[in-house]
């Protein structure tokens, strides 16, 4: 069931898009404006104090606030309690949005149906018969075409691999994901026009890049910070009763630099890569682990002592991370480049520093 729209969601709704809007206006607040989120998210979860997760429905306390908040919510859970699913942000949705520079004729895939809310936003501004959303989960999909209906859209929704593209709707002139990718899949590339604009998540930025030709595209990262789900298990867990068995090294990096200044630039160099961070008893930062999906692990301690094991010798590269940068590097000095064979990301011009994307599948 699904909270109707009645005055309090349509004024909730209207606040939310006037927020967005922050003074200024665009056919895209518009669609913010019309379309009901609510019926998107009829639940959501959020932890409680201790970490366990709580689902909150329509009818309970708070539900209408978060729901018309600028916070992306969590909408479904796997059977080990780890989310697999969101609604996103609305102001990063926005700002991808406005990056797409989609307009009237424009044909636009979506990567990640998720709720179904991405897509209507797209087919309320640009027509459902204009929209083509994909994503792996069934479940996600049969549940968004209900919201969709529910709202009285009818873009085109697909159960599939979304790396796979949907070759049969194509040309596209706009792509956009809102799943995180570890590099532009080619099949993508193929199904695009000359001159298509195309938006994705990559690490912990936004890459706008434009195909230049078959296979190849170039762009570089907008200046939002964001964070997307992969839409599948993403390799290995990781080993960390296998790192603390590992001989102990001194870095010079505090790892606060891991979840700060530095955060998005190893997102560039390790692809995929994953973080966590444990206190101490006084809730202060003790200990940063991060692993990546061939199951390369390592902790950094406050102290700086440092374990790493695996295939790779992460805290290496954020040491050699931290000599290329001094303080914060600007997400908008990344430039993509994709050819059929490579993907790389250079950082201020060609003959700066670049990291190589894993090759496309």
């Amino acid at each position: 069931m699904t909270w109707p729209d009645n005055g309090a969601s349509a004024a909730a709704r209207h606040q939310l898009a006037a927020d967005l809007a922050g003074g200024g206006w665009s056919e895209w607040i518009n669609a913010f404006t019309a379309v009901p989120r609510h019926v998107f998210v009829p639940r959501f979860y959020r932890q409680d104090t201790a970490g366990a997760w709580q689902s909150v429905a329509w009818e309970e306390q708070g539900y209408l606030e978060a729901v018309y908040s600028d916070d992306a919510l969590t909408t479904q859970l796997d059977d080990h309690g780890v989310p697999t699913s969101s609604s996103s942000q609305p102001s990063v949705m926005l700002r991808m949005l406005e990056a797409l520079g989609a307009d009237s004729g424009h044909q636009v895939l979506e990567l990640g149906t998720g709720t179904g809310y991405n897509a209507a936003l797209l087919a309320h501004r640009l027509g459902a018969s204009n929209v083509t959303s994909i994503d792996i989960d069934t479940g996600l999909v049969e549940a968004a075409v209900r919201h969709l209906d529910t709202v009285g859209l009818q873009p085109t929704v697909v159960a599939g691999d979304g790396a796979q593209g949907c070759p049969s709707r194509a040309p596209y002139d706009r792509v956009i994901a809102t799943v995180a990718l570890r590099m532009i899949p080619q099949p993508l590339l193929r199904q695009a026009a000359l001159g298509a604009v195309i938006v994705v998540p990559l690490g912990y930025g936004l890459a706008r890049l434009t195909v230049t030709g078959p296979g190849h595209a170039v762009g570089s990262f907008l200046g939002t910070p964001a964070f997307f789900m992969a839409r599948r298990a993403d390799g290995e867990p990781p080993q960390f009763e296998e790192v603390a068995r590992q001989p102990t090294t001194i870095s010079r990096v505090p790892p606060t630099d891991l979840l700060g200044r530095l955060k998005f630039p190893a997102s560039v160099a390790l692809p995929g890569y994953h973080s966590c961070s444990w206190n101490n008893a006084e809730g202060e930062l003790e200990t940063v682990g991060l692993w990546t999906p061939d199951s390369s692990t390592a902790t950094a301690h406050v102290s700086g002592a440092v374990r790493q094991c695996g295939p790779q010798r992460l805290w290496d590269t954020v040491e050699a991370l931290a000599e290329v940068f001094d303080g914060e590097p600007a997400r908008e000095d990344f430039r993509l480049t994709v050819t059929p064979t490579r993907q790389v990301v250079s950082y201020k011009g060609p003959d700066g520093p670049s990291w190589e994307l894993p090759p496309s599948p």
